[in-house]
């Protein structure tokens, strides 16, 4: 049974979530602040969070940021403050979705269903299109599938689940272009929901990453009209 932390001060929220999550068989693991929701991913054996931005004692952002010194797992943003900065800072510090508030509950649901599908997809290796292919090389640029790793020179970049799952799936098919909706659909496995921010914020962050001038892309280009791909060296 997969356990999920839910880190919101509001207690009507959490109740509302594992109502739902708990008839999906998940385990719901507490946290009213952001100093318990860290205690809980040290001490116990979480699978995902979702947290709040707006908590006492640390805010979201903050538990994040410490989340991501340690641990690997799917993070999703549900908040009320729906200000495209906050997405942007939400998904660059480290989130895989943000959810604003009010929300659908089996909207929820099936995010964090889709999350954890793909972070243990990414774990054992069956997300590789080509599966007998374990090391890509593309330039400077080196993909361990099968360590689930992306390297430039030889230096490990630390990338979250989502991004890993993007470059990985440009990186499989070197020279292809992807529209908005291709990514999403493979990245997410649900519908397209027409929010092409989360792509951009996303492509915006890997050349951050992996670009020596994100501003001139070497490899993650940007066809015009169309979408992305990486380009062959």
């Amino acid at each position: 049974m997969k356990n999920i932390l839910i880190a919101d001060d509001e207690k009507e929220i959490i109740e509302l979530i594992e109502l739902y999550l708990s008839n999906e068989n998940f385990n719901i693991v507490k946290a009213y602040d952001g100093e318990q929701a860290l205690e809980h991913i040290s001490n116990e054996d979480i699978n995902l969070g979702i947290i709040d931005i707006m908590m006492p004692k640390l805010d979201g952002f903050q538990v994040i940021k410490k989340i991501r010194q340690y641990y690997k797992i799917p993070i999703i943003i549900l908040s009320a403050r729906d200000d495209f900065t906050d997405k942007i800072l939400g998904l660059d510090i480290g989130a895989d979705d943000y959810i604003t508030k009010p929300f659908n509950p089996l909207e929820l649901v099936a995010r964090v269903k889709a999350q954890l599908r793909r972070f243990y997809k990414l774990n054992d290796g069956s997300n590789s299109v080509n599966k007998g292919e374990k090391i890509v090389e593309v330039g400077e640029l080196k993909l361990d599938k099968e360590g689930c790793t992306l390297y430039k020179n030889n230096i490990g970049i630390q990338l979250t689940s989502t991004e890993f799952k993007i470059i990985e799936y440009l990186i499989n098919h070197t020279g292809r272009v992807f529209t908005k909706r291709q990514i999403f659909e493979h990245v997410w496995e649900e519908h397209y929901c027409d929010d092409e921010n989360v792509i951009r914020i996303h492509i915006s962050n890997l050349r951050d990453k992996i670009e020596e001038n994100p501003k001139k892309p070497k490899y993650l280009k940007t066809v015009r009209g169309l979408g992305y791909k990486i380009q062959r060296i």
